[in-house]
């Protein structure tokens, strides 16, 4: 049985998907990156090997995330493609009509916008991290509280307290804040959470018309607080798919399937990469004004992929 392989490599997780022909996931895999995405890549491909079922032919491979050409390089993919596309071909998959989707990753934040099943607008947060993952982390170790349990007290809050979020430094003080002055935690984990929602509104999604249906992606869809927060601010339903944590694997590979399917052959280099040595490098071209910096990757001691210059002179994909 023939399977496609994606992975999605971002600065906090990264996430191995293996799909069957109809597009179901055989193996998902959500794995911290810790600052080492060489290890972790090889280590995840390690893992979905060991879980496929037997017999199992990888017939495609596609990458995705801010580390795409890295992955791409090193498994041969056959599609590399941004976050955008990614999010979007998974949600269209798994929600048929869709015409908004919010993404919200560890340290970054997006909405995409689809008509007919075409991307028609899109913004990224990649500068404040009010919002995101890792704020809501630090958040919770700040109160305490596990972060497996924030959304859930969050939802049970009487009276939310109205927090500041349009930084991370001002939402932070005055969550303090309201702590000192006796507001119970469930209404302070409400009122961060709604403040982060109108953040998202007010900042990625300002100027787009949110229509239903809505689909909610990226880690901290896990958090039922934020879910209920949209809900109640935009008055629509929004919509958690299972795999909400993975689908920009899901979507890479998915394209992955398209590619085959038009070339007929794949450059996926096989699953025995995880013995191979890699490692990185880079240098500066001094070829113009821009004086740009050149990132290259090391398969043994052969360069496998090197890019980064504002035109093409180095780039090896």
């Amino acid at each position: 049985m023939k399977a496609y392989l994606g992975i999605d490599v971002g600065s906090v997780s990264i996430n191995i998907v293996v799909l069957d022909e109809a597009g179901e996931v055989l193996t998902g895999l959500y794995l911290r990156t810790r600052g080492r995405p060489l290890e972790v890549i090889k280590e995840g491909l390690k893992q979905a090997a060991a879980s496929i079922p037997a017999g199992i032919e990888i017939a495609g491979a596609g990458t995705t995330g801010s580390g795409r050409y890295l992955a791409g390089v090193m498994v041969g993919a056959d599609v590399i493609k941004n976050e955008i596309t990614a999010h979007a071909v998974a949600a269209s998959m798994l929600i048929p009509g869709v015409q908004t989707v919010f993404e919200i990753g560890g340290q970054d934040s997006k909405i995409i916008i689809l008509r007919d099943g075409i991307v028609t607008d899109f913004a990224m947060n990649t500068v404040c991290a009010a919002g995101t993952g890792s704020f809501l982390d630090q958040q919770a170790a700040r109160l305490n509280i596990p972060i497996e349990q924030f959304g859930r007290l969050a939802l049970q809050s009487k009276t939310p307290v109205r927090i500041a979020g349009r930084c991370t430094v001002f939402a932070e003080s005055d969550m303090i804040h309201k702590q000192q002055m006796g507001h119970s935690i469930p209404d302070i984990i409400r009122g961060l959470c709604e403040a982060l929602v109108r953040n998202y509104l007010n900042n990625v999604g300002k100027g787009k018309e949110i229509l239903p249906p809505v689909v909610f992606q990226g880690g901290v869809a896990a958090n039922e607080g934020i879910k209920a927060a949209f809900e109640k601010t935009l008055g629509m339903t929004v919509y958690v798919p299972k795999h909400y944590n993975i689908m920009g694997a899901i979507g890479a590979a998915l394209l992955a399937r398209e590619e085959v399917a038009r070339s007929g052959n794949t450059r996926f280099k096989g699953f025995q990469i995880v013995g191979l040595p890699y490692r990185t490098g880079s240098f500066e071209c001094d070829g113009c004004s821009n004086v740009c910096e050149v990132v290259e990757v090391y398969e043994g001691e052969k360069v496998i992929g090197r890019w980064g210059s504002r035109c093409s002179k180095w780039d090896i994909l």
